[in-house]
């Protein structure tokens, strides 16, 4: 098995751990894709689902050696080595106001640094408008994070993850204020105060803000990328997946995406779109085919169930569906000439929650 069908699979059918002690800790609740841990297999770091019904009947497991090596096992066979990145040192610390840093930002992958600046939502609560994959309120609930990252402390944790543990860039994601500027007036403000204190590149992500001239105001704070995302494609199945966010409409992400990518520059601008909430696969591969043409990264992602949520046991995307879209899309990324390691900071560049970085080339 190669390693492109390798990652593919373990993505789709998530990973069966005995042990959940080596390594960093995983990601359980959060905005976004969750219920993950960082794995390294043949040499490429990976984030995986392990926390979830999914990873529970997975075909993939872990036998660990005489040799205290890791071996990753398919139904019993060995298929490859695997390794955890290890926990990271800024871990250990608190903030001056006597946070733990974990619960400002966590590591993700081996060398990125992840933080919800806001972890609360307006469309999250309301099952007339909240996106029924979302976790943001749970991390939350359980203790594992605040509510606010103030600037102060988001600079802080920054500063000592580059120091301690080398982290290479940085990913700010933010539940929707009910604000117009949708979060970016706090991003900003966030980014200001990282760069003030560290060189860190910095990938911002938001809803489409009501002007555009945000975008100029980010850039100008030191944000270096920015993500916008759109999750589903087609409009029936947003307004089905996420009423509120779909109030939204797909043409005004698109006015929204050629504003960014005139500011942060062709490649610099991604959005998720998330595989198997329903979206056919012409479907996907048409706005991956638009987005790119924009200027925009597609970063395709499966859909991975989060437990706890509406979708718990919404049934992921069939591998094979996730390779063919990898490899369209892939081809497609290739032929204009985008690529994931061209982006100063982000999802897209870190590539640990999809595989589609291993088919640019």
């Amino acid at each position: 098995m190669n390693k492109q069908t390798l990652i593919t699979e373990l993505q789709s059918h998530g990973l069966k751990l005995v042990d959940d002690e080596q390594g960093a800790s995983g990601r359980r609740g959060g905005a976004g894709p969750s219920d993950h841990k960082a794995v390294t297999v043949d040499g490429t770091t990976v984030m995986v689902p392990i926390y979830n019904s999914l990873a529970a009947r997975s075909p993939y497991t872990i036998r660990n050696n005489s040799s205290a090596e890791l071996t990753l096992e398919r139904h019993g066979e060995a298929v490859s080595s695997i390794s955890f990145p290890r926990k990271p040192q800024f871990y250990d610390l608190t903030t001056t106001d006597g946070i733990p840093y974990w619960k400002i930002a966590l590591l993700h992958s081996r060398d990125v640094l992840a933080t919800t600046v806001l972890q609360t939502c307006i469309r999250y609560g309301d099952t007339a408008t909240s996106c029924q994959f979302c976790a943001i309120g749970q991390s939350l609930e359980s203790g594992r994070t605040i509510a606010r990252k103030t600037p102060a402390q988001l600079a802080e944790v920054a500063e000592a993850a580059v120091r301690l543990d080398g982290v290479k860039h940085l990913v700010m994601t933010s539940g929707t204020p009910n604000t117009s500027d949708r979060g970016a007036a706090y991003l900003s403000e966030c980014a200001a105060a990282i760069k003030a204190k560290v060189n860190l590149p910095i990938q911002a992500q938001c809803e489409p803000p009501d002007d555009f001239v945000w975008f100029d105001r980010m850039k100008a704070a030191g944000i270096d990328s920015l993500g916008m995302h759109l999750e589903a494609a087609d409009p029936q199945v947003r307004a089905k997946i996420m009423p509120g966010k779909a109030t939204v409409p797909v043409e005004y992400y698109f006015e929204a995406f050629a504003a960014a990518v005139n500011v942060f520059g062709w490649g610099q601008v991604s959005t998720y779109l998330l595989a198997g909430l329903g979206d056919s696969l012409d479907t996907l591969l048409e706005m991956s085919d638009r987005l790119i043409q924009t200027g925009v990264y597609p970063f395709v992602v499966p859909f991975v169930p989060i437990t706890g949520t509406p979708l718990a046991n919404h049934p992921a995307p069939e591998s094979e569906l996730m390779f063919t879209l990898y490899e369209r899309i892939g081809a497609r990324l290739k032929q204009a000439g985008m690529s994931s390691a061209d982006m100063k900071a982000g999802c897209a560049k870190c590539g640990a929650c999809s595989a589609i970085s291993n088919f640019e080339s």
